[in-house]
């Protein structure tokens, strides 16, 4: 049963029903009651976007992939990086 009075609902939910709407909030709090969640800062899995970035890499665009996935340039010459020594160790 929906309550449709928000200010019943623990602060969190509160919050997460005024941003998805309250019925969605109820599926995920019967979901994952009782469990504890954090999320990730990034969005988007890093390794799905190392391989984007080795993918699309061509020597001269460090600047423009890191603009591209919101990572630092010294990260992604460390995906690069890591790449090529995967390569080199296999």
């Amino acid at each position: 049963m929906l309550k449709k009075d928000l200010d019943l609902y623990n602060t969190v939910y509160k919050e997460i029903a005024e941003i998805i709407g309250l019925e969605s909030t109820i599926k995920i709090y019967l979901r994952f009651k009782g469990q504890q969640i954090t999320f990730p800062v990034r969005l988007y899995n890093p390794r799905i976007i190392q391989q984007n970035v080795i993918k699309e890499f061509d020597g001269t665009n460090i600047a423009e992939l890191a603009k591209k996935y919101d990572y630092s340039e010294r990260t992604i010459r460390r995906m690069i990086s890591e790449s090529i020594q995967m390569i080199d160790d296999a």
